[in-house]
């Protein structure tokens, strides 16, 4: 965990720096203005939508679980872990999300090499999930096909190379005999046995489907908060809101910024103005909201749970440690 509390602290301040720079880009005035004039007794049906986000991606992220043995894991346990994992995501490439691999083995005795593919197969599926739901938007708008295809190749690609398990474990047999790297394959043939299992097509297209299913909620999410800012009801704002908010997903993941800091927020509040022509200052005010409502919301649960589970940040164990040792003082 030391190893990544610097870079979450340092999401976290990056995290504050777009805030600003989005509401100082709208005019923090009149963004203050609108934040004011918002209908927040929507606030708690956002919110819903964004935990019936978080409970199908849980199902998901539980059915890997027991996918890749460790199928008496207890559910309370698994939702523990997964929600623990949310202010990991503030990490720079989400690198810190091994760590969810690190607690399972700690509490199903599931290697660590079988739990990172769970790992990567979540975000693999969530990517392919918000792609889909951007599909009938990238019909509409041409100009937004060549990102749109790109990352749907390299997450296809990802996928096709897992299943193809004879040139990849030749692969691997090769490395295998270079000095110094080599000592690594069996790990990597672990982790690539446990990719090939998760990743196989009919767990893929069932995590892509409920993934799809689960991004919706937080499109409806934001359609209410655009409705909460004044914009007129209708099929139209429905439809750019669930695709400007998965689009802007996607781009956010391929970043690899902190939680997609900054990719995210400037796809967001581009996209308003420029597809649904909203001033910029409205763009801003929105954007602000449904990061709050999705990924500093997320980032408050996990942050909760580890201020009940000291045991996933190390802190139980240190304690322990530090109670074992003997008293430095000698007999008085």
């Amino acid at each position: 965990m030391r190893r990544f509390d610097r870079r979450i602290l340092a999401g976290l301040a990056v995290g504050f720096v777009v805030v600003v720079a989005v509401a100082l880009a709208g005019d923090i005035r009149q963004v203050a203005g609108l934040l004011e004039r918002f209908s927040w007794p929507l606030a708690p049906v956002i919110l819903c939508g964004t935990l019936f986000n978080y409970i199908l991606r849980f199902v998901k992220w539980h059915f890997y679980v027991r996918l890749l043995g460790a199928p008496d894991f207890p559910v309370r346990e698994s939702a523990r872990i997964f929600v623990g994992g949310f202010p990991l995501a503030l990490s720079p490439g989400k690198v810190a999300e091994a760590l969810k691999a690190v607690w399972l083995q700690q509490r199903s005795g599931l290697p660590v090499a079988r739990g990172l593919p769970i790992v990567a197969a979540e975000r693999i599926s969530d990517g392919l999930a918000v792609l889909l739901l951007s599909t009938v938007g990238v019909v509409t708008y041409p100009r937004y096909w060549p990102a749109f295809a790109t990352f749907v190749g390299l997450l296809l690609a990802i996928v096709l190379l897992s299943q193809a398990r004879r040139p990849s474990l030749a692969i691997l047999r090769a490395i295998q005999r270079v000095p110094v790297v080599g000592r690594w394959v069996p790990a990597l043939r672990e982790v690539y046995e446990g990719a090939h299992q998760v990743l196989r097509p009919l767990p893929t297209l069932a995590a892509v489907g409920l993934g799809a299913v689960a991004w919706l909620g937080e499109g409806v999410a934001f359609y209410l908060i655009l409705l909460g800012l004044g914009q007129p009801p209708g099929l139209p704002l429905f439809a750019s809101a669930v695709f400007i908010l998965a689009f802007a997903t996607a781009v956010g993941g391929a970043s690899t910024l902190p939680g997609g800091l900054g990719a995210s927020e400037a796809t967001i509040a581009g996209m308003l103005t420029i597809l649904v022509g909203l001033p910029v200052s409205t763009a801003a005010a929105a954007t602000l909201l449904i990061r709050f409502a999705t990924l500093w919301f997320g980032v408050s649960l996990g942050l909760l749970v580890w201020s009940r589970s000291p045991d996933l940040l190390g802190l139980a164990h240190a304690e322990r440690s530090a109670t074992s040792q003997p008293s430095p003082q000698g007999p008085s």
